[in-house]
């Protein structure tokens, strides 16, 4: 253990937990495993060693839900820190976030930092790859070092007094606009609020959401609207294939192409479209007085769309 110099008055009691990497290592500080569910144990397992060090995976995950933080010392590979927050049905939780504490990193990040994150902050030293995951950056506290925090947190529970930056908080509607490409933007959002976000995204837009609206100005990657469980999803020009994957409710807005294999496994909700390929037994549908008004609000022409349902 050791402690950070210049942390805040309310972090100076936690514990901290120093991990050092002699190479970068994927799936630090995640609390999915590398979705542990799909692969039953065999890419990782909370029991597995961190290569070169004395910690398990798990013991990572609960330091963090116990709300002590992590110090990194070394470059952190892919998917760091994904799902933080979230105390997942599938390990015995409830599904619903809960407080974590904070990672900290001497180092570079690789790709999908952050995905699906709702709880707890990054601060980062080095180089961050893109495609960030479900974040913004905000003003740092800890100098010499970038801070990260969760789209979905900074909804549900604000800023604070934290300055955002290539961002902006207007009421419960989230501005994003800092040129970066981002993975699952607006994860798990069970609030009424907005997301707004220029440009182009990467995977599974608005997966896990239960409430509130994400719009992106830009085309999106596989995945979007990903077990959407509510709410709605708008992309403003093409998405990749798998849209609306094993969504249970809710709405997914196309205004392009939604690509192949749309709405497989689909439960319930649906999709409007201009074209599509979806996976029987979902067809096409004609459009209600509804569908056509949202579309309209959306500031799109009815007449062009296709209902998937």
């Amino acid at each position: 253990m050791f402690k950070l110099f210049g942390r805040s008055k309310e972090k100076s009691d936690r514990d901290v937990l120093e991990v050092e990497l002699q190479k970068p290592v994927d799936c630090l500080c995640d609390f999915t495993y590398n979705f542990h569910w799909q692969h039953k144990g065999e890419k990782l397992d909370p029991s597995w060693k961190i290569p070169d060090n004395q910690y398990t995976f798990g013991d990572l995950v609960e330091h963090l839900k116990n709300g002590g933080d992590i110090c990194i010392r070394g470059d952190a590979g892919h998917r760091l820190c994904s799902s933080m927050g979230t105390d997942l049905k599938y390990f015995g939780g409830t599904g619903e976030s809960i407080a974590v504490g904070d990672v900290y990193v001497d180092g570079s990040v690789d790709t999908r930092m952050g995905i699906s994150m709702v709880g707890g902050c990054i601060y980062v030293k080095g180089k961050i790859k893109e495609p960030l995951g479900n974040l913004v950056e905000v003003k740092s506290d800890k100098k010499g070092y970038r801070k990260f925090r969760s789209i979905t947190d900074i909804l549900k529970n604000g800023p604070g007094r934290e300055k955002l930056i290539g961002c902006q908080l207007t009421g419960k509607k989230l501005i994003i606009d800092d040129g970066t490409v981002k993975d699952t933007v607006g994860a798990r959002l069970d609030v009424d609020a907005e997301v707004f976000m220029s440009g182009n995204v990467d995977l599974s837009t608005g997966i896990l959401m239960k409430n509130g609206r994400v719009r992106i100005n830009g085309n999106a990657g596989k995945n979007t609207g990903a077990l959407l469980n509510g709410g709605t999803v708008v992309i403003n020009g093409d998405t990749d294939d798998f849209t609306a994957i094993d969504m249970k409710s809710g709405v997914v807005i196309v205004n392009g192409n939604a690509g192949k294999f749309l709405a497989a496994n689909k439960r319930s909700g649906f999709v409007l479209a201009k074209k599509g390929t979806p996976i029987p037994p979902v067809s096409q549908k004609p459009l209600k007085k509804s569908d056509r008004m949202m579309l309209l609000e959306q500031g799109f022409n009815p007449e062009k769309f296709i209902k998937f349902e």
